[in-house]
């Protein structure tokens, strides 16, 4: 960089690659500076063109000497802008801000996936013999939505044969609003009072198929499972299925048909103007579409989140006293303040993309508001349409696109419910122990003798660790047989294979 004499101006020197466009972020070193000023462009491609441009002189004294203060502030400059240009990039939809697996544990590979039509048809198989409430429910619900999605255009008819001094129709209308009024009225009370008798009938029998899944499983299982997550699944999980049947079914199937009679409403009025809320709908489909899945993550990881904290409190307040005793209390409230750190992290993230979906919605709806007032009055301009034709279709499209955004509002809550109860029906999916499969055989006379041979034994939640290696131990009818050793040498574990409650690695007992 040289220093012109008659101008205030330096000449600075980058460097950017010749088959691309110029770099965005480029580092700079400022090394110490010589009588020319130079700066030195940090990097690793060689493929590089010459460019200059001018910068003010105020980084230099009139001496030569660098101004250090003013070298420090560009510094800073370009890493303030470093940093909020990478930050912007986290921030922005698909960065590394919105991933919700930072610090979550590992998912289990081996588990099944719960999809919707999984779900949904193991809730249809969980009602049982009550399914005839559902149906009821359903054709209540047909009822009503037929009668709501009529009223728009008999109300336009009315007010317009008003405006038209037709009194036969206007009489006549207002007849048939006031039937339409009293038929929706009743069939959707009876609807949604279906709808919630058979979402209590579920929630029930799915707590009782879940406990006695697990009250049947092998005793180890309850050696690898925490029992404060398991209460939590049995409690807060299931109750995430409370408004599955009598809201989330209920709405998305409700507001399916209202959109459904909206949009055949909307093409026998005029099908150019239709196309407009069509494409904004697709719109609103394709963002649900990503937003529900992110939604159902975020339920799963809540969910598991929340049993870790259960677990932790409800193995810190049963063992109290011991925790009183070794003065633990700062550090049992240290691990469950982790837990509410994670779960804080993903509920900051799922309110965030309800604002950005909610911020969707909004501009998509009053973007179909302003379309339909431009080309419903260029319609009516060129005679294509009647002023009361526009009027239906300003209502049925407010319909549509209402109805657009109730479904996928409840499509993203059944989502939710359904991610929040995927370790429900994994845990129901169990097999029972061994023990209750089999017949078993019951002994004629009971001798008293009991004999262990070669018996090796592991137990299956440590299976590196031996607790017996080729044990052999006689007990003959009416002897007394004290076993002594070190804590851990596995004196219990004798008990619990005579028992039963677990099986031996090796050997037999009998």
């Amino acid at each position: 960089m040289a220093t012109s004499p008659h101008t205030n101006l330096h000449s600075v020197t980058a460097f950017y690659p010749t088959h691309t466009k110029p770099l965005p972020i480029f580092t700079v070193k400022i090394p110490h500076f010589k009588s020319k000023h130079q700066f030195q462009i940090i990097s690793n491609n060689k493929k590089f063109k010459r460019v200059s441009f001018p910068i003010t002189n105020s980084a230099f004294t009139d001496s030569g000497v660098p101004n250090n203060e003013s070298n420090d502030n560009i510094i800073k400059f370009f890493d303030y802008f470093q940093d909020l240009v990478a930050f912007i990039r986290q921030v922005f939809p698909g960065g590394s801000w919105w991933n919700l697996s930072d610090g979550q544990e590992a998912e289990n590979p081996t588990a099944k996936p719960i999809t919707v039509w999984i779900a949904l048809s193991r809730m249809w198989n969980l009602i049982g013999r009550d399914k005839w409430i559902v149906l009821v429910a359903v054709a209540s619900l047909i009822v009503a939505a037929v009668s709501e999605i009529t009223m728009p255009r008999i109300l336009a008819e009315a007010v317009f044969s008003a405006q038209r001094e037709e009194a036969m129709v206007f009489h006549k209308s207002s007849r048939f609003l006031v039937l339409l009024c009293v038929t929706s009225g009743i069939f959707s009370g009876l609807r949604s009072g279906c709808f919630s008798i058979a979402n209590i009938v579920l929630v029930k029998r799915l707590r009782e198929t879940l406990y006695s899944a697990l009250l049947f499983q092998d005793v180890y299982f309850f050696d690898t499972e925490a029992v404060g997550g398991l209460t939590s699944r049995l409690t807060a999980d299931c109750q995430r299925l409370s408004n599955v049947i009598g809201n989330d079914i209920n709405m998305i199937l409700r507001n399916s048909l209202q959109g459904a009679g909206a949009f055949i409403n909307l093409l026998t009025l005029s099908w150019p103007l239709t196309l407009s809320a069509l494409l904004i709908c697709s719109f609103l489909s394709i963002i649900v579409s990503v937003y529900g899945q992110y939604q159902k993550r975020a339920s799963v990881l809540t969910q598991e989140c929340n049993a870790h904290a259960n677990n932790v409190a409800q193995e810190t307040l049963c063992m109290m006293r011991t925790v009183r005793v070794y003065g633990t209390e700062e550090k049992e409230l240290g691990r469950y303040k982790i837990w509410l750190e994670k779960l804080a992290f993903i509920r900051i993230r799922e309110s965030m993309a309800y604002g950005l979906w909610n911020m969707s919605f909004i501009t998509l709806y009053r973007s179909t508001q302003v379309m339909a007032v431009l080309l419903g009055g260029m319609s009516i301009m060129i005679g294509q349409v009647s002023p009361e034709q526009l009027t239906k279709y300003v209502l049925y499209c407010e319909w549509l696109i209402y109805a657009t955004w109730r479904m996928v509002d409840n499509l993203s809550s059944l989502l939710q419910s359904i991610g929040a109860t995927e370790k429900v029906f994994q845990l129901i999916d169990l097999l029972p122990s061994n023990q209750f499969l089999s017949e078993g055989v019951k002994l004629q006379r009971l001798m008293g003798h009991v004999q262990f041979v070669n018996i090796s034994f592991h137990y299956p939640s440590r299976p590196t660790v031996p607790i017996l290696n080729h044990v052999c131990l006689t007990i003959e009818a009416n002897e007394v047989v004290a076993i002594v050793g070190l804590s851990g040498s596995g004196k219990s574990t004798f008990v619990n294979l005579l028992l039963r409650l677990y099986e031996p690695s090796d050997g037999q007992v009998c």
